[in-house]
């Protein structure tokens, strides 16, 4: 017997073979998949009390999203474009006034958002930029893995030490008004030991801590001074040897031209490093990416990827592994995988003005297997295969985009979106099913992020920064924006 039997489905497996099986199937028990293959071969070993008919459906292993930032649920727009305001937005909503129900508030909202998607895992920085995290007490980082506990999805969280110098302000609220008072680096430091202890393995796996430090660039041996400098490198080390200590991811973000080079340095690279948007790469920093078997994780729409590009052919040619992340879910982005894997590919078509780079199955494995293999994780999840976990998904293929029914992972690819998702299966638990959540009450989550969001905008007073800009219309750019 089986707990959960899906049938008839078309099975995109990502499996070392990568099996299409046309009329598929696939068998659940407890957190496990039992049997993969046809219909006939998995209903004539197995039965089971839940049958789920995916006629017309893809059968596909969750989505996974290597890079995003929690707080930025309730962030989004703010500041129309200004990316100036925007970090000043992040900066204090984060750090100064911010309570635990709102940091509850929208791990649930970005839970659910992945949930609805197909993202059955992500990494969540805890905070925005590289340097605004909200590790001065363990009651948000606990706040948020409640959340997403609530919605049933995977999360990887990132904490970690902010920047030097310290201490840094943070404020907690007492009867309703902000008490600030100075955090150190050891404080911080130990919010994160206790996350860890908390949370990373809990819930049969489904949420994890991973840890972080600020990136370090070139342009910081000069800003921060050599005093700081030194203190930033000790930090930096020191929690990357605890993450290896403790067998946790270790990533930062922002990294660019000649901050691969420097990480080498510092000796905090190797195969439980991952480094998100990493643009404009040397050909010796390419190198040392994949010498190190350090992770990438690639995120095509980000502003970042504006502003420089990473170099994703060159790296997976050098034989490094790279990973998908929407880097979501602000300023200006979703959580939906499928819009950035169709953004991958024409971003980097585009850069090489050839349409053959980057086929679509491999947009795919970057946020499935190889997602799953910058998790350390790739035993576990990343693609259907017996004896791994049981996180399915079940696209619809009968809409109209996404027909004629026929070469399916191409539709799959190219022209679904995140809205064709119709059933989620999380460890083997139905968390969304018929385009519903099964665990919460998605209009009880809408109310409670609508609540401490105007609730957060009432303590910071940036109820201005919902305003639309003055050259929203009928203007070719947004000069008012530029950042001087």
């Amino acid at each position: 017997m089986a707990d959960i039997l899906i049938t008839n489905g078309i099975v995109v497996t990502m499996d070392p073979q990568r099996r299409v099986i046309e009329d598929g199937a696939v068998a659940i028990q407890d957190d496990r998949i039992i049997a993969v293959g046809t219909t006939a071969e998995v209903t004539a070993a197995h039965q089971a009390a839940t049958v789920i008919d995916a006629k017309n459906k893809i059968i596909m292993p969750g989505l996974i999203d290597g890079h995003a930032h929690a707080g930025h649920g309730l962030i989004k727009t703010m500041g129309g474009g200004d990316s100036d305001a925007w970090y000043d937005a992040c900066g204090q909503a984060y750090t100064v006034a911010s309570t635990p129900e709102f940091w509850r508030a929208e791990a649930r909202l970005a839970a659910l958002e992945r949930l609805r998607f197909g993202v059955t895992t992500g990494v969540s920085l805890l905070g925005g930029g590289d340097t605004i995290l909200r590790t001065d007490e363990p009651i948000y980082g606990d706040a948020h893995c409640e959340g997403v506990r609530e919605v049933g999805t995977r999360s990887v969280v990132a904490v970690g030490p902010t920047r030097p110098p310290h201490p840094r302000t943070y404020a907690r609220f007492v009867d309703g008004k902000a008490v600030e008072r100075p955090v150190t680096f050891e404080e911080q430091f130990d919010t994160c030991q206790q996350l860890i202890k908390t949370w990373h393995g809990a819930h049969g796996g489904r949420l994890n801590i991973a840890l972080i430090t600020p990136t370090l660039r070139p342009e910081h041996q000069e800003q921060l001074g050599e005093a700081d400098l030194a203190e930033a490198r000790r930090q930096a080390v020191l929690t990357a040897d605890l993450a290896r200590e403790a067998g946790l991811v270790f990533t930062q973000d922002g990294h660019n031209k000649g901050s691969v080079v420097y990480a080498k340095e510092l000796g905090i690279l190797g195969p439980n490093a991952l480094l998100s948007h990493s643009t404009d790469l040397t050909a010796e920093e390419i190198r040392i990416v994949a010498d190190t078997g350090t992770h990438i994780a690639h995120n095509p729409s980000a502003i970042a990827s504006i502003l420089g590009r990473c170099p994703v052919p060159e790296l997976l040619e050098a034989g490094a592994n790279v990973c998908l992340g929407s880097d979501a879910t602000a300023p200006d982005r979703s959580g939906d995988m499928f819009r950035h894997m169709q953004q991958c590919m024409h971003y980097h078509r585009t850069y090489f003005k050839d349409p053959t780079w980057l086929p679509p199955g491999r947009v795919l494995e970057m946020c499935t297997i190889d997602a799953a293999k910058a998790l350390g994780m790739d035993k576990d999840i990343g693609s259907l295969e017996t004896g791994k976990k049981a996180d399915v998904v079940l696209l619809d293929l009968r809409r109209p985009h996404l027909y004629p029914l026929n070469m399916p992972v191409f539709r799959l690819i190219y022209f679904a979106n995140g809205n064709d998702v119709d059933t989620v299966i999380v460890d083997g638990r139905i968390a969304y099913q018929g385009r519903k959540a099964t665990f919460v009450d998605e209009d009880e989550i809408l109310d409670d992020a609508q609540r401490e969001t105007e609730a957060m905008l009432d303590r910071t007073g940036f109820h201005h920064m919902l305003e639309t800009p003055t050259m929203f219309w009928n203007h070719v750019r947004a000069t008012d924006q530029i950042e001087h």
